[in-house]
This record gives C-alpha cells, sequence and structure tokens, in this order.
C-alpha cells in the first residue's frame, strides 16, 4: 500500500528542495517538465546560503553530469563513451535529449542566477 505525504513549500528544511529536483529529473525523461525553479525559490523565499549549498551538492553535480552525458549523445560520434551513450538514452531520440538537456542546464541556471540576484548590497535610494 502507498502511503503519500503532503508536502509543506514553506517549510525550513531545504532537503525537500533537493527531493524535487531529483524527481523532476526523473520526470523529464517522461516527458513532464514543468519545475520552475527560479520561481519555486523566489517563492520559497530562499535564502543564499541554502541556495549555495545546493550548487555544491551532490544533487547539483548530478545534475551537471545528466547534462554533459546528453550533450555527448546529441553530438554523437564512434568511439566507445559515445556507443555507451547510445545505449544509455538512445530510447530518446536527439529532439527530444535536446529539450531535455535544456531544462535541466535551466534548473542549475536557476540557482546560479537566483544566488547572484541575493548577493547582498546596499539598498538602492528611492527619489522622491
Amino acid at each position: 500500500m502507498v502511503t503519500r505525504t503532503k508536502v509543506d513549500l514553506m517549510t525550513d528544511d531545504f532537503d525537500s528542495v533537493y527531493s524535487m529536483v531529483e524527481h523532476a529529473m526523473e520526470l523529464a525523461f517522461t516527458g513532464t517538465m514543468t519545475l520552475k525553479f527560479y520561481d519555486f525559490l523566489k517563492y520559497r523565499k530562499t535564502k543564499k546560503v541554502e541556495v549555495d549549498a545546493f550548487i555544491q551538492s551532490s544533487t547539483a553535480k548530478e545534475l551537471g553530469d545528466v547534462v554533459l552525458e546528453l550533450e555527448g549523445y546529441i553530438k554523437g560520434g564512434r568511439d566507445r563513451d559515445h556507443e555507451t551513450l547510445r545505449e544509455a538514452y538512445g530510447f530518446l531520440g536527439k529532439p527530444k535529449a535536446r529539450k531535455i538537456k535544456a531544462y535541466l542546464y535551466g534548473i542549475l541556471e536557476d540557482a546560479w542566477r537566483y544566488s547572484n540576484d541575493r548577493k547582498p548590497g546596499r539598498k538602492k535610494k528611492t527619489s522622491k
């Protein structure tokens, strides 16, 4: 029997975000690409420290590795590495692989952009 738990998006534990990104990676290969990571981080009012920890995490590294593998599959080639990638991702087809690669890389870009936007600095003065 499967039990479902309700996930509160505004909880203080950032671990749910890691599992959400991993789940989004899995769903991307089925054709469901719905996670808007930047908007989600903004909605959650995520701290810069948390996003920086995510960028350094194994989840982000795995995301980058999958993007590089998809890029290698799309590029193609005759050597052993490209043949292995063709075996692994051949079921997708190159057009779908391009879409998945862009989506997954977009998640990483959103994390980088959010981290950059949250840099501390002086507040701009409002003109009267």
